[in-house]
């Protein structure tokens, strides 16, 4: 529904004369730093989607990203499938946890959520629309893992570009099935994409940037309203129910202090 339909996330600006660079999993003490020398060099302004305990590692280039201008969007805490966790798992002890750990570093809290893996629950999908903006993905680099063929990986990614463009990349290795290495490739071809970017005709911005005039209310929506969803309003509604009685049953519980193993 999120990933092949684009049901209920954005994964595509209208802006014709713009793209979205995002990058994933980090901060990497080693390849963040590269990557924002590289994004500074070319005054591109892009969106990073991190991991709450990495965040937590490296305050210092969380803090650099925003003093550069950078967007600072929420991957979790951990790298956890969100098919594995209840929907009050994942905004309370992931999502909310990682929030207010960037903006105790920042002073700006997040409100762009991109999910391991692009997963949503079916709850997570009703429970964090009014304080998130869930941000997938148009165009994926598949830069996790290393590639025997660079040239044919750079040709890849700008034949997928498009007008608003959501790019997908990633500026650390660490996480499951992922190999190390390969930021350090992506970031060697990627002066390459942006130039390619560049003489299409397009601009390299943050995603709150190419996404500004693309969200639609739920009471726009409802004027017209179809069955299928109505149908979803009753599912929605059952959800939120089930989260008020979680989080009441739960109490002290949905607030963790120990880091989570």
């Amino acid at each position: 529904m999120t990933r092949v339909c684009g049901i209920g996330v954005a994964n595509q600006g209208k802006d014709q004369s713009k793209v979205a660079l995002t990058f994933d999993d980090g901060p990497d003490p080693y390849y963040t730093p590269r990557l924002l020398d590289l994004l500074k060099e070319h005054r591109i302004k892009a969106t990073f989607f991190v991991l709450g305990s990495r965040a937590e590692l490296y305050p210092d280039l969380i803090k650099r990203m925003h003093t550069e201008g950078h967007q600072i969007g929420i991957h979790n805490y951990l790298h956890k499938s969100n098919w594995l966790m209840s929907p009050f798992c994942v905004r309370r002890r992931h999502i909310e946890r990682s929030a207010d750990i960037v903006e105790q570093i920042t002073g700006e809290r997040p409100t762009f959520y991109r999910p391991p893996w692009g997963l949503l629950n079916l709850g997570d999908l009703f429970l964090l629309r009014k304080s998130y903006r869930v941000v997938l993905w148009s165009v994926m680099g598949r830069d996790w893992k290393l590639q025997s063929d660079t040239t044919q990986w750079k040709r890849s990614i700008t034949q997928q570009i498009q007008p608003g463009s959501i790019i997908l990349l990633h500026d650390c290795g660490k996480t499951l099935g992922a190999d190390e290495g390969a930021p350090g490739q992506m970031l060697a071809g990627l002066p390459s994409v942006l130039e390619d970017i560049r003489i299409k005709g397009f601009r390299c911005v943050r995603a709150d940037e190419i996404l500004t005039n693309t969200k639609c209310s739920f009471s726009q929506r409802s004027a017209s309203m179809s069955p299928r969803t109505k149908l979803l309003g009753g599912i929605e509604r059952g959800a939120k129910a089930s989260w008020h009685y979680e989080e009441a049953a739960n109490g002290a519980a949905a607030y963790p202090t120990d880091p989570i193993r």
